[in-house]
């Protein structure tokens, strides 16, 4: 990889120290230019892309799910922290998968989980949504699993999906 000296603008230089950021979403790599000798610092991360349904692709945005969220849990006793650190965990779930492109219905699918544990009625809400509940049956169905199911120990998808993100 050439990264550009800021000072001279020589396309080589050499790594001296590389570290962690960010809890580990990017890399701070320290480096010196092979001609000048000048130090500098550069931060590398992990760009991520969104697969929509309709096939279009856009750059991955936790503040696009904290609004989903936010939105699931108006109304309820749920705390912004509470919902940023949803986001964040659901964020690195994301990450952990390995892939720089992500399909949406996996990302609808990672809220679910942690979200059904955090507000129940926020979670009937996000899964009507993201299920695209249809009729009365479909949240008779879905009200009917958390009663049975309340723990949310059934596997994290919506009601009726059967991990399906057409």
């Amino acid at each position: 990889m050439y990264v550009h000296c800021p000072f001279c603008r020589h396309p080589d230089s050499r790594v001296i120290d590389s570290r962690t950021a960010d809890d580990g979403a990017s890399i701070r790599r320290r480096r010196e230019c092979t001609a000048c000798r000048r130090r500098f610092s550069t931060i590398e991360s992990f760009t991520l892309t969104v697969m929509k349904r309709s096939g279009v692709t856009e750059p991955f945005s936790r503040e696009k799910i904290i609004t989903g969220i936010r939105k699931s849990c108006q109304g309820r006793p749920v705390t912004e922290d509470q919902i940023k650190a949803l986001a964040q965990s659901v964020e690195e779930q994301i990450r952990m998968m390995g892939s720089s492109i992500v399909d949406a219905g996996d990302i609808g699918t990672a809220i679910l989980r942690p979200l059904r544990e955090l507000d129940t009625v926020a979670y009937l809400r996000f899964a009507s949504v993201y299920s695209s509940f249809n009729s009365l049956d479909d949240f008779e169905n879905a009200i009917a699993e958390l009663r049975t199911d309340p723990a949310g120990a059934g596997g994290g998808e919506a009601p009726g999906t059967g991990g399906s993100t057409s």
